[in-house]
């Protein structure tokens, strides 16, 4: 009786995540593709690293998602003079008590936003390094939990790199996803104009999930059925990045420096569960993996100077290796 009450609520689970996409076209216009991949790093705990130029909604997005959800939502613009203690807090003295009390940063939130990311140095990174991680931070001497669910969505600007600092590859590689966002078509930016140049433009949004609902659908992602074949064709393809000639990719090793590693196998399989339970399955299809594999890939293949020079881009190479790497029968 409860499997047929579990499938019922899944089944209620997975209506609602359309109502949230169509709650936040409400607001957002022509953004489907970066919305549908902030629920996969919601629904499956995993951080979000968005790259797109100014304008394109990547705030507006996130803070509408939290009013839809219910979530606390913080931002914080990364700027060279942010400190550490901007981010998670710091100790501050109580004169009327003679003591010192612990003043919570914006990092103690349901969903941070972290704009210009590439912007602060790296005693800020490190700082941000350990919530992602570890979702715990550190004040003085006592170590504190953050609330669940608990994700970073972080932004780049994939044009403007004066005065910003490179990201370490170990922060890099902790993000599930790296979403590039991209411009409207002409029918959806005039719909913005439209809608924003209204000033009285205020939607009133539902809150349709709350966080008991989607800590239930991250366990009802987790249940979605993956094939060993599908498991061994992700690590097949994992592996493809590091050792690409033994795949008979040999033009493409020349410009590879560094594969993808092991998160990288770990968060393709999650996120092609993800991707199922969305579209109402029990199971992984091969579609699946090869939908999201360049969105979890694409920042995790470090190409030398070779394939600069040459104008070759990672999304290349996951092109040639989703072409080549062949699924065991």
């Amino acid at each position: 009786m409860s499997e047929v009450i579990d499938q019922e609520l899944k089944k209620v689970h997975q209506q609602k995540i359309s109502e949230v996409i169509s709650e936040v076209g409400k607001v957002v216009v022509g953004q489907s593709y970066m919305v549908n991949r902030l629920l996969i790093g919601l629904f499956t705990n995993g951080h979000i690293l968005l790259e797109g130029v100014p304008g394109l909604a990547k705030t507006l997005t996130v803070n509408t998602l939290a009013d839809v959800m219910k979530l606390d939502f913080k931002r914080i613009q990364f700027t060279p003079d942010l400190l550490p203690a901007d981010l998670i807090g710091t100790m501050i003295y109580n004169q009327q008590k003679s003591e010192f009390e612990v003043k919570k940063g914006p990092i103690f939130s349901n969903l941070i936003l972290a704009d210009e990311i590439n912007r602060s140095p790296a005693k800020v990174q490190s700082a941000l390094l350990e919530a992602m991680q570890e979702k715990q931070v550190t004040i003085g001497e006592t170590t504190y939990g953050l609330d669940k669910p608990f994700l970073v969505l972080a932004t780049q600007n994939p044009v403007d790199q004066e005065g910003t600092y490179p990201l370490p590859e170990a922060q890099v590689d902790r993000f599930m996803l790296k979403v590039h966002v991209n411009y409207t078509s002409k029918q959806e930016e005039l719909e913005v104009m439209r809608r924003m140049s209204n000033l009285s433009f205020a939607p009133e949004l539902k809150t349709l999930l709350t966080k008991e609902d989607i800590m239930s659908i991250r366990n009802e992602i987790n249940q979605v059925a993956i094939s060993e074949s599908l498991e061994k064709y992700i690590i097949e393809l994992i592996f493809a990045t590091r050792n690409p000639s033994d795949y008979g990719l040999k033009d493409e090793a020349q410009y590879i420096q560094f594969g993808a590693s092991p998160r990288a196998s770990i968060n393709l399989n999650r996120a092609a569960k993800a991707i199922a339970f969305f579209d109402q399955r029990d199971y992984v299809l091969p579609e699946d993996i090869k939908e999201i594999a360049d969105d979890v890939l694409n920042h995790r293949i470090m190409l030398n100077y070779e394939a600069e020079a040459d104008g070759v881009s990672a999304h290349d190479i996951i092109r040639s290796i989703l072409g080549k790497v062949q699924i065991a029968k």
